[in-house]
């Protein structure tokens, strides 16, 4: 009996650029118009899935990818951890938005400050307010307008495109109140009210396009960084996986210290296995011939 899939063949491609979960159905979206191709993308792991027929070149379905306004290459198995890792991608990520958010952060304040605290207005601190907002508006924002430019370009909007453009209007506002309004007038002093009041010619909004920057990039730093953690405590439980195959029924010796490779029965010997990783006693269980193990527990003193 022969299946019409058995020429099927699976590739792996990661996946740089995305920031949220609709770049990922974006990608998915793009790949499954081929023809003979299935694919998946796992916005998480930064990583597709492709199903072909066997007729696709891989470097088209990179190709496509990138297309779309993503990096892409083809994974190579036992390379996790190398420039093109996921690891190294997420940890390279997590830095970036940290290195933003603290110079944000530290011209932000001052902003916030300058904006909010009539005492604090000295003459033209409007214009000292403009020049510290506008490196947190322009590079540290940048992430989100890129994504909100990229997604403009395939008709698709995400929340990077909100951010982009209600940091962009407060900003442009400002300058038009400053350069062409009453905003930029020398002595000019701004009151903080729940409701604003007049023309707004006089009204700048630096301290909002500063703040939302700010808090956003910390979001998005939060969950790179947890993005990474979790990338890389999974990687560390890919390690504990036997180098060779261990087939059903083959006998395997666990010498004191060592990590039991996979789930079995005891055949012979004593030992104390610690299984805190799976119920959380601190305590080493007993462990004699016709119990049962667990995989990647650890032997602590006999051999089995």
């Amino acid at each position: 009996m022969s299946s019409t899939h058995s020429t099927d063949t699976q590739h792996r491609i990661d996946i740089g650029g995305m920031s949220c979960t609709s770049c990922a159905l974006r990608i998915e979206k793009k790949l499954n118009r081929l023809e003979g191709v299935e694919a998946s993308v796992n916005y998480a792991t930064e990583k597709a899935t492709v199903t072909t027929d066997g007729t696709v070149d891989p470097a088209l379905l990179v190709e496509t990818v990138e297309k779309t306004g993503y990096t892409a290459h083809l994974h190579e198995e036992g390379k996790q951890n190398d420039e093109h890792g996921a690891g190294h991608a997420g940890l390279h990520g997590a830095e970036s938005m940290r290195d933003r958010l603290r110079v944000s952060v530290v011209l932000t304040v001052p902003v916030v400050l300058l904006s909010m605290v009539p005492a604090l207005q000295v003459d033209y601190w409007q214009w000292i307010a403009l020049a510290l907002a506008t490196p947190v508006v322009t590079w540290g924002a940048y992430p989100f307008h890129w994504s909100a430019a990229l997604n403009a370009r395939h008709g698709a909007a995400t929340m990077d495109t909100l951010v982009s453009v209600g940091v962009g209007a407060a900003y442009l506002w400002s300058l038009w109140a400053l350069f062409l309004g009453d905003a930029g007038m020398t002595g000019m002093t701004m009151h903080w009210s729940w409701l604003a009041q007049g023309s707004g010619t006089h009204e700048i909004y630096l301290e909002v396009a500063s703040a939302v920057t700010v808090f956003v990039l910390a979001g998005h730093y939060l969950e790179a960084d947890a993005k990474h953690r979790s990338s890389a405590a999974l990687r560390a439980l890919m390690e504990l996986q036997p180098s060779v195959d261990v087939e059903v029924g083959q006998e395997i010796t666990v010498r004191p210290g060592e990590r039991i490779a996979t789930d079995g029965v005891v055949v012979s010997g004593a030992s104390s296995v610690d299984e805190s990783m799976i119920s959380g006693e601190s305590l080493p269980v007993d462990k004699t011939a016709g119990d049962e193990v667990t995989g990647g527990t650890v032997n602590t003193d006999g051999l089995l």
